[in-house]
């Protein structure tokens, strides 16, 4: 394979995922490992990647820190997102909600597509700077230093005022009686406000949040418009779901 083409899959791969490992690299490229660093080098000197030990991270990666949790199910996140960015269409406005699900939505974004994205996730608006196209509307409050989130009624305001076509919403917990449901009281609130902002509710959840239930209520599974996971969505772990009467994707 050629050089170009090498890092343009290097490239890819780093939209996707966030970051890349020289041994993964060099087994998918069938190359030797020195030609993957060769690579990474000189894309790092172009200031399109990061290096790191063992590998490299995004560039837009390197400006904050999204803890380990961002490369948990990654293949089944890249998966929801997969199916997420299906919907939109040029013209939208949407809002974005916080969570490592979402954040490989946004890296799934066709870069071509016009639209007007809210979001009070900040890694989230800093993957979206790479997508010229789209205009950022950051929500900023608090910042929450781990998850770098804004939080507060300064941001839940803000959402009580903009009305947009579509919400992504990051999902905790999701139940077919219970709905989707969060552990953080601040972050609840920021997410009802979100629903009421939008004709409708996107809910991007790993089957790993199926089922569970957490203190603080978001919606009801009636306001839910649709339900995407990795799942097929006649999977026996979303029966109860469809049964629900929720759309599954």
């Amino acid at each position: 394979m050629q050089k170009d083409k090498r890092q343009e899959v290097i490239l890819e791969k780093l939209q996707l995922e966030g970051k890349v490992a020289t041994l993964q690299l060099a087994e998918k490229l069938l190359v030797s490992e020195d030609t993957i660093r060769r690579d990474l080098n000189e894309m790092a000197q172009k200031g399109l990647l990061s290096k790191v030990h063992g590998g490299a991270i995004s560039s837009i990666q390197k400006l904050y820190y999204y803890n380990d949790n961002v490369v948990k199910h990654q293949e089944e996140k890249n998966r929801i997102a997969k199916k997420a960015s299906g919907l939109l269409q040029n013209g939208m406005t949407i809002i974005i909600s916080d969570g490592t699900t979402n954040l490989a939505f946004a890296r799934s974004i066709p870069k071509d597509l016009k639209a007007t994205v809210f979001t009070y996730c900040l890694p989230i608006a800093m993957e979206l700077t790479e997508h010229p196209g789209i205009e950022i509307i950051f929500l900023g409050g608090k910042i929450e230093k781990k998850s770098m989130v804004s939080l507060g009624n300064e941001v839940v305001n803000k959402f009580s005022n903009i009305h947009v076509d579509l919400c992504f919403l990051g999902t905790g917990s999701i139940g077919p009686l219970e709905g989707i449901t969060e552990g953080s009281y601040e972050v609840s609130l920021i997410k009802r406000a979100i629903i009421t902002a939008s004709d409708r509710v996107i809910s991007l959840a790993t089957s790993s949040k199926l089922g569970r239930r957490q203190p603080y209520t978001i919606c009801k599974p009636s306001e839910i418009g649709l339900l995407i996971t990795e799942l097929d969505p006649t999977d026996d772990k979303l029966v109860e779901f469809a049964e629900a009467g929720i759309q599954l994707s």
